[in-house]
């Protein structure tokens, strides 16, 4: 999902904040589990297969910050300018915008 290219008062820009608070905690958690986990970047195997590789490192994950175990820092591989592309979504895509917007902000 995308957010509104131009929000319009109210809930579509409710929707953007939310949609960027989300996007931004999404990514800061990717970042650290490629930052552990050096297997994570440029995964070269079947979706099957990476979802079973991305469980298993967040299992870890989460059993190491369980013990106190300290990761590595989190390194950006996007410049800040990829970030604030909006990139217009397909018609399926932006009715569901619409009504996550309308039922939820």
């Amino acid at each position: 999902m995308t957010p509104y290219p131009e929000p319009e008062p109210g809930p579509q820009t409710r929707f953007n904040l939310a949609h960027s608070r989300t996007r931004a905690k999404v990514e800061m958690t990717i970042g650290i589990l490629k930052s552990r986990f050096q297997c994570l970047r440029g995964l070269r195997v079947s979706p099957e297969r990476a979802c079973d590789i991305i469980v298993a490192c967040v299992v870890l994950h989460n059993i190491a910050t369980i013990r106190g175990e300290s990761h590595p820092p989190c390194i950006e591989e996007d410049g800040p300018e990829e970030h604030l592309k909006i990139l217009e979504a397909n018609r399926d895509r932006r009715l569901l915008r619409d009504r996550v917007c309308q039922n939820h902000f």
